[in-house]
């Protein structure tokens, strides 16, 4: 696929209008409240946006999309569905606790509630996790769609994509990332809707699309499956689904920095 003028320019012009945003929004932060929880001062559609920025990267766009037209189908839709059960709880029962404790980060609550050697385990294995298996995983994948689609180099674009999130994210902290999560997430859903909408146009439709797909459309597979039986949905990802919707560093920063708890869980329910 060959980039031409106009595409050249609504794509500058969009990173230019997230970067410039968000670095005009968080321009005045002084101290470490102000740089990793916003000032404390988040509202619900921001912290609403942002988690679901957050969540939805080149893990759901290419690994996800990838399985589910793979051998698993629809029913790989059923992660994010447990997960928007259990952020709700995480909103009633856990949110409360971490905002009363005042904390920063995750391993803070475990240093808060047991110990700093639990604080260091913690922090020890988040960033191992965040930095050899999720941060390496969504980069990579991220520079594999521009260099298929693109044909643009692979070293490059995974330096492309590295520089210009670590840009925003170094200079302005949390409330450039929020605001950068609003334009961006917002560009994911309405990315997403517009290539289904042309994708079912081009083959003629949603009949089509149904029909060709019928064995794909299960969100409950056999017990004996391979990949995700059912029962993994049903017993296996409740302690999963609660580590990553309630103690995920990620995830749960967004509504460590809410103005007040009502937006702090008003921005987790609009999230999910």
């Amino acid at each position: 696929m060959q980039f031409h003028i106009l595409d050249t320019v609504v794509l500058v012009a969009f990173f230019a209008l997230v970067l410039g945003t968000s670095l005009f929004k968080s321009r005045r932060e002084k101290t470490s409240e102000d740089y990793f929880l916003a000032g404390r001062g988040l509202k619900w559609y921001l912290i609403g946006f942002s988690i679901v920025a957050a969540n939805i990267s080149t893990e759901q766009f290419v690994g996800m999309a990838g399985q589910g037209a793979g051998s698993v189908g629809l029913a790989v839709s059923g992660y994010q569905l447990l997960g928007a059960v259990t952020i709700v709880f995480v909103a009633i029962w856990f949110l409360p606790r971490f905002l009363r404790a005042g904390i920063y980060t995750m391993p803070e609550y475990l240093e808060y509630r047991y110990n700093p050697a639990a604080r260091g385990i913690m922090a020890f294995y988040t960033m191992a996790i965040y930095v050899l298996v999720l941060l390496a995983a969504v980069i990579y994948s991220g520079a594999l769609t521009l260099n298929k689609i693109f044909d643009m180099d692979l070293t490059t674009a995974a330096w492309l994509i590295g520089i210009l999130a670590a840009a925003y994210t170094t200079w302005g902290g949390l409330k450039a990332v929020a605001w950068a999560d609003l334009f961006q997430g917002s560009a994911l859903l309405i990315g997403g809707i517009a290539t289904m909408v042309l994708g079912l146009w081009k083959i003629g439709g949603i009949e089509p699309f149904l029909t060709f797909n019928a064995y794909k459309l299960h969100m409950v597979l056999p017990k004996d499956h391979p990949v995700m039986p059912w029962t993994v949905l049903v017993l296996g990802l409740w302690i999963p689904n609660f580590y990553y919707c309630g103690l995920n560093q990620f995830i749960v920063q967004r509504t460590l920095a809410a103005q007040s708890l009502r937006q702090g869980q008003l921005g987790i329910i609009f999230a999910a």
